[in-house]
Protein backbone atom coordinates (compact mmCIF):
# COMPACT_ATOMS: atom_id res chain seq x y z
CA UNK A 1 0.00 0.00 0.00
CA UNK A 2 1.64 3.49 -0.90
CA UNK A 3 1.72 6.18 1.56
CA UNK A 4 -0.24 8.93 1.93
CA UNK A 5 2.44 11.15 0.88
CA UNK A 6 3.11 9.13 -2.45
CA UNK A 7 -0.51 9.55 -3.18
CA UNK A 8 -0.60 13.29 -2.59
CA UNK A 9 2.60 13.71 -4.78
CA UNK A 10 1.21 11.21 -7.48
CA UNK A 11 -2.09 13.80 -7.18
CA UNK A 12 -0.51 16.82 -7.41
CA UNK A 13 1.36 15.73 -10.59
CA UNK A 14 -1.53 14.76 -12.16
CA UNK A 15 -3.06 17.96 -11.67
CA UNK A 16 0.48 19.98 -12.58
CA UNK A 17 0.80 21.03 -8.96
CA UNK A 18 3.55 21.36 -7.28
CA UNK A 19 4.43 18.85 -3.79
CA UNK A 20 6.02 21.55 -1.11
CA UNK A 21 7.71 20.70 2.36
CA UNK A 22 4.84 23.18 3.71
CA UNK A 23 2.13 20.51 2.45
CA UNK A 24 4.44 17.97 3.61
CA UNK A 25 4.71 18.83 7.01
CA UNK A 26 1.14 19.99 6.88
CA UNK A 27 -0.14 16.36 5.70
CA UNK A 28 2.28 14.37 8.29
CA UNK A 29 0.53 16.37 11.34
CA UNK A 30 -2.72 15.41 9.89
CA UNK A 31 -2.18 11.34 9.68
CA UNK A 32 -0.57 12.20 13.26
CA UNK A 33 -4.03 12.91 14.18
CA UNK A 34 -5.91 10.19 15.52
CA UNK A 35 -9.24 11.92 16.11
CA UNK A 36 -11.36 14.42 13.97
CA UNK A 37 -9.97 18.05 13.57
CA UNK A 38 -10.52 21.15 12.59
CA UNK A 39 -8.20 23.89 10.39
CA UNK A 40 -7.40 25.99 13.69
CA UNK A 41 -7.01 23.21 16.29
CA UNK A 42 -4.18 21.51 13.26
CA UNK A 43 -2.59 25.14 13.08
CA UNK A 44 -2.51 25.46 16.71
CA UNK A 45 -0.76 22.25 17.60
CA UNK A 46 1.44 22.93 14.41
CA UNK A 47 2.75 26.37 15.93
CA UNK A 48 3.46 24.66 19.45
CA UNK A 49 5.60 22.47 17.43
CA UNK A 50 7.10 25.36 15.76
CA UNK A 51 6.48 24.28 12.14
CA UNK A 52 6.47 26.79 10.07
CA UNK A 53 2.80 27.11 8.73
CA UNK A 54 0.12 29.18 7.53
CA UNK A 55 -3.57 28.86 8.38
CA UNK A 56 -3.83 30.00 4.88
CA UNK A 57 -1.73 27.14 3.53
CA UNK A 58 -4.06 24.68 5.43
CA UNK A 59 -6.99 26.14 3.95
CA UNK A 60 -5.82 25.33 0.64
CA UNK A 61 -4.68 22.36 1.39
CA UNK A 62 -7.43 20.38 3.03
CA UNK A 63 -9.86 20.42 -0.83
CA UNK A 64 -6.79 18.85 -2.57
CA UNK A 65 -6.80 16.36 0.12
CA UNK A 66 -10.21 15.34 0.02
CA UNK A 67 -9.91 15.51 -3.54
CA UNK A 68 -7.46 12.98 -3.61
CA UNK A 69 -9.29 10.68 -1.27
CA UNK A 70 -7.13 11.33 1.58
CA UNK A 71 -9.32 13.55 4.15
CA UNK A 72 -12.89 13.53 4.34
CA UNK A 73 -15.33 16.47 6.07
CA UNK A 74 -16.92 14.86 8.79
CA UNK A 75 -19.14 17.84 10.38
CA UNK A 76 -19.52 21.22 10.35
CA UNK A 77 -20.12 22.81 14.09
CA UNK A 78 -20.13 25.76 15.97
CA UNK A 79 -18.56 27.64 12.60
CA UNK A 80 -16.11 25.18 11.98
CA UNK A 81 -15.80 22.33 9.68
CA UNK A 82 -14.17 18.74 11.26
CA UNK A 83 -12.32 16.21 9.39
CA UNK A 84 -10.39 13.11 9.47
CA UNK A 85 -7.71 11.33 7.17
CA UNK A 86 -9.57 8.52 5.53
CA UNK A 87 -6.95 6.77 3.85
CA UNK A 88 -6.36 2.96 4.83
CA UNK A 89 -9.31 3.03 7.14
CA UNK A 90 -12.05 1.57 6.57
CA UNK A 91 -15.38 3.34 6.07
CA UNK A 92 -17.82 4.08 8.90
CA UNK A 93 -20.42 6.22 10.49
CA UNK A 94 -21.17 8.87 13.02
CA UNK A 95 -23.06 9.15 15.99
CA UNK A 96 -22.32 12.77 17.35
CA UNK A 97 -24.43 13.85 21.32
CA UNK A 98 -25.92 17.31 20.28
CA UNK A 99 -25.11 18.39 24.27
CA UNK A 100 -21.01 17.05 24.36
CA UNK A 101 -20.54 16.78 21.36
CA UNK A 102 -18.81 13.39 21.89
CA UNK A 103 -18.30 11.27 18.57
CA UNK A 104 -19.49 7.16 18.17
CA UNK A 105 -17.75 5.93 15.29
CA UNK A 106 -19.78 2.77 13.63
CA UNK A 107 -20.13 0.41 10.84
CA UNK A 108 -22.97 -1.95 10.09
CA UNK A 109 -23.49 -3.84 7.31
CA UNK A 110 -27.04 -3.03 6.76
CA UNK A 111 -25.71 0.10 5.41
CA UNK A 112 -24.00 -1.13 2.34
CA UNK A 113 -27.23 -3.15 1.90
CA UNK A 114 -29.18 0.19 1.58
CA UNK A 115 -26.41 1.13 -0.59
CA UNK A 116 -26.93 -1.74 -2.96
CA UNK A 117 -31.26 -1.29 -3.13
CA UNK A 118 -30.64 2.48 -3.97
CA UNK A 119 -28.07 1.70 -6.40
CA UNK A 120 -30.25 -0.23 -8.30
CA UNK A 121 -34.00 1.44 -7.74
CA UNK A 122 -32.21 4.56 -8.89
CA UNK A 123 -29.39 3.22 -11.27
CA UNK A 124 -26.62 4.98 -9.50
CA UNK A 125 -23.13 3.78 -8.85
CA UNK A 126 -22.12 5.04 -5.56
CA UNK A 127 -19.36 6.31 -4.92
CA UNK A 128 -19.41 6.57 -1.21
CA UNK A 129 -21.58 7.95 1.62
CA UNK A 130 -21.80 10.22 4.96
CA UNK A 131 -24.00 8.98 7.49
CA UNK A 132 -23.97 11.41 11.08
CA UNK A 133 -27.05 10.54 13.12
CA UNK A 134 -27.30 13.26 16.16
CA UNK A 135 -28.96 13.14 19.04
CA UNK A 136 -27.98 12.50 22.78
CA UNK A 137 -25.49 9.99 24.65
CA UNK A 138 -26.23 7.86 27.37
CA UNK A 139 -24.60 10.16 29.70
CA UNK A 140 -26.34 13.79 28.61
CA UNK A 141 -29.38 11.58 28.52
CA UNK A 142 -29.22 10.64 31.94
CA UNK A 143 -28.42 14.39 33.20
CA UNK A 144 -31.59 15.38 31.24
CA UNK A 145 -34.08 13.17 34.04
Amino acid sequence: MKSELEIFREFLKKKGMRYTPEREIIIKEIFAIHDHFDVDSLYISMRKKDARVSKASIYRLMPLLIEAGLVEEVFFDGGQMYYEHIYGHDHHCHLRCVKCKKIQEFSDSRIREIEQTLAQRFDYRIIRHKLEVMGLCSECRDDNK
